[in-house]
């Protein structure tokens, strides 16, 4: 058995885990949760199962004391708790802390040490936590997209945004998201057609579809062009009205940074481009929806080199702000 809160997996868990597995013919890791913890328990034990399939992972949500000194029944809670959960009577307890030996001792197991002076993968949850940009490669690719920051590109028509978006990719070597509403627009089967509530539904979901997606390969930044308050703007603009499926999403899903592109470039028209006359306009009520949601955003305006340094400077200040 291998317990632990893993908060969040690292490579070090990683290690103990995969140690533990060849070990043993069966493996059984416990992930302990409780309220109130900084990653949401249910998170990370998705996480866990995801990683290691061929281990029994259990989710333990039992609310127990975390210390001996908080109870002085400690070790017995522990003791009712795992038993209550774990699918046979361990054989042995891993771990890579010297709470191991008790455990094992109240579970009636072997105690395994694995790597307890940490110096062959010096790693811990706190540290991630406290600066995980520092130890980005010592999360799994799983658990990096939680961590990431995420910046959208934010604005009217024909501002430079894909371009901004793929140029600020390729300086941060991450990758971009593209605008999912010109995939679709551009292969619509009857484009002289009015946008509708279905057609908007299906922008949103394959936004979020991309986004998720590629999240898993960012480097530390996600650079996305557009996200889903955009669509709910544009389906008020073009349609009249937004699907509420639509606008509680664009609620949920937020950003580090909104890199909102002015107007002062030259309209540059093309077959899926609909406001040449109300760029401002449009740019305003832009503006208008970030600052009532109280989202930060930096308004990206002068020439291109202008553009894109404003931007690189702004995302370099969110990659060093530890939180």
């Amino acid at each position: 058995m291998v317990l632990g809160k893993f908060m969040p997996p690292h490579r070090g868990h990683q290690y103990l885990i995969d140690f533990a597995r060849h070990y043993v013919d069966e493996l059984a890791v416990v992930v302990e949760t409780a309220p109130g913890q900084p990653i949401p328990g249910e998170l990370r034990f998705q996480w866990v199962r995801e990683m290691f399939p061929q281990a029994r992972v259990i989710h333990l949500t039992d609310v127990n004391p975390q210390d001996p000194s908080e109870h002085p029944d400690f070790w017995q809670i522990w003791h009712d708790s795992l038993v209550r959960v774990l699918p046979w009577q361990p054989d042995y307890v891993f771990a890579s802390e010297p709470y191991g030996t008790p455990l094992a001792q109240v579970l009636g197991a072997t105690f395994i040490p694995v790597d307890l002076p940490r110096s062959t993968i010096p790693i811990s949850g706190t540290a991630v936590r406290a600066d995980p940009m520092r130890y980005w490669e010592d999360l799994p690719r799983l658990v990096r997209p939680y961590f990431a920051r995420r910046v959208c590109v934010f604005g009217p028509e024909s501002t430079g945004k894909s371009t901004l978006t793929k140029d600020l990719a390729r300086h941060f070597q991450t990758v971009a998201v593209p605008e999912y509403a010109r995939t679709h627009l551009e292969t619509r089967p009857s484009p002289e057609e009015p946008l509708t509530a279905d057609d908007f539904e299906k922008i949103a979901r394959g936004q979020i579809a991309s986004e998720d997606a590629l999240a898993l390969n960012a480097n530390r930044v996600l650079i996305c062009d557009t996200d889903l308050l955009l669509t709910t703007i544009w389906s008020d603009w073009l349609c009249g009205s937004c699907p509420d499926s639509i606008r509680q999403a664009a609620e949920n899903r937020t950003y580090d940074l909104y890199l909102v592109t002015d107007v002062d470039v030259p309209w540059v028209a093309d077959a899926v481009r609909y406001l040449p006359e109300e760029r401002r306009t449009f740019f305003d009520r832009c503006l208008h929806e970030l600052k009532l949601r109280n989202r930060p955003h930096v308004i990206i305006r002068g020439d291109w080199d202008e553009r894109f340094q404003t931007a690189v400077q702004a995302i370099k200040e969110i990659l060093l702000d530890r939180r």
